[in-house]
């Protein structure tokens, strides 16, 4: 019996998908048979211990028609998740403003009464909206209550650019001629690619407007003839971990912040440290 052919003039054989006629393209050919195997080896799949050394002993010698099955959605459903996860562990490991003064705050309760007596910190938002005209004179307002020319160091946590770093102020309120507690300033810095002394003028100018809110002798020519030292520090690893660091610097200084401070044997309180990895 002839077949019956449909009013456009193309037999039901002609109808067939294209996955129909690979299948049967595939039958005939034993060597596209392995590399189904191949495939679902590569994927994990079971195979049996003679479809593994047929695999071994196999050689490509015909076509594949692997690519006419649909596995590459799956790839980039997976591909999407692993981004989705990494950049929500980024989101962790990064740190904003509020987070930073959380933590911050609870490593400072547990700090010892001794160390808190003569150590002293700036909110982490001060130095940057010091750079703000509008915001000037309010933030050396703030700064003159806590009496910093009393207290031995002082912790400046500095958030600019969108990047973290650490600013120690030591012995700001002794005599620039004193042999036993020179006048000196830190900044630690996880990212020293980064260049952290292009902040030295702004730093500077911020100290210069300090002493003059407090009425103090020292001039522009006298601040400027502070040391501003930039020690080796433990660097971060990844792009968004500035702010965890500069938590661990505050930690490892308040821990061993000898009563007086020595340029001549620092940074002390990185000798002993450990490389450390955020999760």
């Amino acid at each position: 019996m002839a077949k019956r052919k449909r009013e456009d003039g193309i037999s039901s054989a002609d109808t067939k998908s294209p996955i129909s006629e690979t299948y049967e393209r595939m039958a005939k050919h034993r060597s596209c048979w392995i590399h189904m195997l191949a495939h679902m080896y590569a994927r994990g799949k079971k195979i049996t211990k003679q479809e593994a050394e047929e695999l071994r002993s196999f050689k490509l010698t015909s076509q594949c028609y692997l690519g006419t099955f649909p596995c590459s959605a799956r790839s980039k459903r997976r591909i999407k998740r692993k981004k989705a996860i990494v950049k929500e562990i980024r989101e962790k490991i990064k740190l904003d403003s509020g987070a930073f003064d959380c933590y911050f705050e609870h490593m400072w309760r547990n700090f010892s009464e001794d160390k808190r007596t003569f150590i002293t910190y700036f909110d982490c938002l001060w130095f940057n909206l010091y750079t703000k005209a509008s915001f000037k004179g309010k933030v050396l307002t703030w700064i003159k209550k806590k009496q910093i020319f009393s207290k031995k160091y002082v912790l400046v946590p500095i958030v600019h650019w969108s990047h973290w770093s650490l600013l120690i102020f030591c012995h700001l309120g002794e005599s620039l001629q004193s042999k036993l507690r020179t006048p000196c300033m830190l900044l630690l810095d996880s990212l020293e690619k980064a260049g952290p002394r292009c902040l030295e003028p702004d730093i500077r100018k911020f100290v210069l407007d300090i002493y003059k809110s407090e009425g103090r002798a020292e001039n522009k020519e006298l601040i400027s003839k502070i040391p501003l030292l930039v020690p080796k520090v433990p660097q971060q690893r990844g792009g968004e971990e500035c702010g965890n660091y500069v938590l661990y610097y505050i930690n490892l200084f308040v821990q061993g912040a000898p009563e007086n401070f020595c340029m001549d044997d620092y940074p002390y309180f990185v000798s002993s440290c450990r490389c450390i990895v955020f999760p």
